[in-house]
């Protein structure tokens, strides 16, 4: 949980979320999204729940494939 803390830092949490996900839908985060606290627990938890591919490159995060955005990368 720390390290998905510290990944995240000062972003908002809620662009971490794959609103693809079972459990996204389940608990409608959409609608009523998790405190911060309770979501990186969840992400934790369920890594799926992570939006992925998630790629770390010079301090930028870049979130799901997008071949046009990560053709420059």
């Amino acid at each position: 949980m720390e390290e998905l803390d510290r990944l995240i830092g000062e972003r908002d949490y809620k662009l971490f979320l794959n609103s693809r996900n079972e459990l996204f839908r389940e608990m409608d985060m959409k609608e009523n999204p998790p405190t911060r606290s309770e979501a990186i627990r969840l992400m934790a938890a369920n890594p799926n729940l992570i939006k992925r591919p998630l790629l770390v490159k010079g301090g930028k995060i870049y979130f799901g494939f997008d071949a046009d955005e990560w053709a420059g990368i």
